[in-house]
């Protein structure tokens, strides 16, 4: 008879700007309709954790709480009504909703004192997950590379598909190419996008921004971005400007640099208190701009086909794995990722 394990070891955002605190926190000792219990062996650490580290989208009412959206492990035991999982299955953890059941939240505890948590979470061993935050997947597939499909590549390759619209020849400004800009100009390469231009401040990013598809890369602390992407102005050629950073200046100045026709598309969030200024005109004239939430991805339906794109025309999905570390080290990969030091995404290793 199997037993639900009493604790997990777990990272919990105590108070904003500060780092994970690394504590072992109690187990629901039993599950309720829709929840599922998996022993996570990966998670990948997306910039949205560090804007809720830093307050971005203002005051957080459910400090203390646990974190992570995106995921690999294993089934280990499943409660009342779940049916698209059973003990043992491997699966991807992801925030973007799917096929089954949407569980109550878990209810963790430290020390008799609630610890909030959402339907997923990954910064912790042992999780207790909403049925349609899972995504089952063969047991051919790494367990590293399945942990960025919770994200990172759904995210990217969605907003390409679902978002851009993007026809053979596009030319394509990626402005910010860290984990999931990596992805962007991977998705945006595999669908014949013409001129694809990777925007950074580290070079170490632009290096595999170059080898995953970039066809021109700029270092905006060397170079004028600006200046240079007003050339592509010049020739009306600028269809769509993908933006990561939540930087509004940015944001402003790639709706002035595209095209008539062309698109802005908002993957990165800007602070709650920061505003975007631009002439509204030439929206209705073909001008788009707007946010997109998870690449509009389906997972239950996008993660099986991005295996097997990946399968059948041998992608290296893993190469935006760039740091790996334990739980007990999550913070120095945080600031990795902050610093610029990881050219892609961090991973962290739940086994350790």
């Amino acid at each position: 008879m199997f037993s639900l394990p009493k604790t997990t070891d777990a990272a919990i955002l105590v108070a904003q700007k500060k780092p994970l605190d690394i504590k072992q926190v109690k187990l629901p000792q039993s599950l309720d309709i829709g929840q599922v219990l998996v022993e996570l062996y990966f998670s990948g650490i997306c910039g949205s954790q560090l804007g809720e580290i830093e307050g971005i989208k203002g005051e957080d009412k459910w400090i203390p709480h646990l974190l992570g959206h995106e995921g690999s492990g294993k089934v280990l035991a499943i409660g009342p009504g779940v049916t698209r999982f059973e003990r043992g299955n491997k699966v991807v953890a992801h925030w973007r909703v799917s096929e089954g059941i949407e569980s109550p939240t878990p209810k963790y505890s430290l020390g008799g004192n609630p610890i909030n948590a959402g339907w997923v979470t990954t910064f912790n061993r042992y999780a207790v997950i909403s049925e349609n935050r899972l995504t089952k997947v063969p047991d051919f597939v790494d367990m590293k590379t399945a942990a960025l499909f919770g994200c990172a590549i759904t995210t990217g390759f969605g907003t390409i598909e679902n978002l851009a619209n993007l026809k053979l020849g596009d030319t394509v400004v990626v402005f910010g190419s860290g984990g999931i800009g990596l992805n962007l100009i991977q998705a945006a390469s595999l669908a014949g996008g013409g001129e694809i231009i990777a925007v950074d401040k580290y070079d170490n990013r632009l290096m595999l921004a170059k080898k995953l598809g970039a066809t021109k890369t700029i270092n905006s602390t060397k170079e004028s971005s600006w200046e240079i992407l007003s050339r592509y102005t010049a020739e009306n050629s600028i269809d769509i400007f993908i933006d990561n950073t939540g930087n509004t200046e940015i944001i402003s100045k790639g709706y002035s640099l595209i095209k008539s026709t062309g698109k802005v598309l908002l993957v990165g969030v800007p602070k709650y208190d920061q505003h975007c200024s631009f002439n509204t005109l030439p929206l209705h004239f073909g001008k788009s701009i707007r946010g997109t939430h998870g690449g509009e991805s389906q997972p239950h339906i996008d993660i099986p086909r991005y295996i097997n794109l990946a399968k059948v025309r041998n992608i290296n999905f893993s190469n935006i794995i760039t740091n790996i570390g334990s739980l007990e080290q999550i913070n120095v990969l945080i600031e990795e990722m902050r610093s610029g030091d990881s050219a892609g995404r961090c991973l962290v290793d739940l086994r350790k």
